[in-house]
């Protein structure tokens, strides 16, 4: 079996994104916009939240991976690439994070 990646969901996302499919949660999830794909992630990053701190196994993986879809969500509806932020993060790489987190303090 091929490895499945982020950027393979972020295709599917994109794909079902304006595919006009009335089942499809992804193409309602852009039609209501921003604000409910914003919501519906925060939702997600509170049960992921909850699974992990109540040690649930199966929980968090089923929660992340709803945390990691709506996410990639989030970021087709603001029309931020993925491989932006992966760009970022390789950025950071090169520094501690504690470096990193102070030059971001600041910043402003």
């Amino acid at each position: 079996m091929a490895e499945f990646s982020l950027s393979d969901l972020e295709t599917i996302i994109r794909e079902r994104a304006h595919s006009g499919d009335p089942d499809s949660w992804t193409a309602k999830l852009f039609a209501r916009g921003i604000d409910k794909a914003a919501q519906k992630l925060g939702e997600e990053a509170v049960e992921t939240v909850i699974a992990a701190v109540g040690g649930d196994r199966q929980a968090l993986v089923s929660e992340s991976a709803d945390l990691i879809y709506h996410w990639l969500v989030v970021l087709g509806v603001a029309g931020v690439p993925l491989a932006d932020v992966l760009t970022e993060l390789e950025r950071r790489t090169g520094r501690s994070g504690i470096a990193e987190k102070a030059s971001r303090q600041d910043r402003g």
